[in-house]
């Protein structure tokens, strides 16, 4: 299986912008025959806690329909980050979108202090299956709660992803967090992450992709938005830059 994480540059508050950047990534994953890519939290608006509330959709929001569209045509499956809403509450939340499916949603579960307040946070977890791979999602602070990685340890997933807004002063601590992850459970690991700016932070990029061993062997720059492409079957890893 080939499975990617995007590394992009968001522009603040800009959906329509920011859809179609998403959409020049999707297309080189395509190109490559990746079967699920996956995006940093909060792809779609950046990550703007300030701005969430007018910016927040609900999760099946005709906005989106493109993303559908793209996955039922290619046969890819894609991970995008929206604030959305149900019930009074607004959540960060992974959007998923998989061919001739339903989308369907994972929330985050464990807020980063200063999202409490303005988010709430959700109980659910989330497995995608591909072939004989099952996927764990995970988004940003998810990483701050060891049972997190272990219920996907304990639902037999063989990949955990995480989607994150990671900053220049943060990364290194994620970085070494993930991988101990990886080596743990003798799972795959990817982490996909911004570069710019967003939300008032330095992006750090860094996008990686770790073995089962818990050994780096990818991981993108800081500066420039990409592609970072993992095949399961022999470790092989591709870098992709849109510069």
């Amino acid at each position: 299986m080939k499975i990617a994480v995007a590394q992009t540059n968001p522009l603040k508050g800009e959906i329509l912008n920011n859809i179609e950047k998403h959409k020049i990534l999707i297309r080189e994953a395509v190109k490559k025959n990746v079967e699920i890519i996956i995006f940093p939290e909060l792809s779609i608006t950046g990550y703007e806690p300030e701005l969430a509330q007018q910016l927040s959709i609900d999760y099946d929001d005709s906005l989106l329909n493109d993303f559908q569209i793209i996955s039922n045509e290619h046969h890819i499956i894609i991970v995008v980050g929206m604030p959305t809403r149900k019930n009074n509450n607004i959540f960060i939340s992974n959007i998923i979108f998989q061919p001739d499916k339903p989308r369907s949603i994972y929330s985050k579960r464990h807020l980063y202090p200063t999202e409490i307040g303005i988010f709430s946070k959700d109980n659910n977890s989330c497995q995608l299956e591909i072939a004989e791979n099952k996927i764990s999602l995970a988004i940003c602070y998810d990483l701050s709660d060891p049972m997190h990685s272990h219920e996907a340890y304990l639902s037999h997933s063989n990949i955990y992803a995480a989607s994150v807004l990671n900053s220049v002063g943060g990364i290194d601590q994620d970085l070494i967090k993930l991988s101990a992850i990886a080596k743990k459970y003798n799972m795959h690991v990817l982490m996909a992450n911004f570069v710019g700016e967003s939300g008032g932070y330095k992006c750090a990029g860094k996008s990686s992709v770790w073995n089962s061993n818990g050994n780096l062997i990818g991981q993108l720059d800081h500066e420039n938005e990409g592609v970072l492409i993992l095949n399961t079957h022999d470790n092989q890893v591709e870098k992709i830059y849109i510069h």
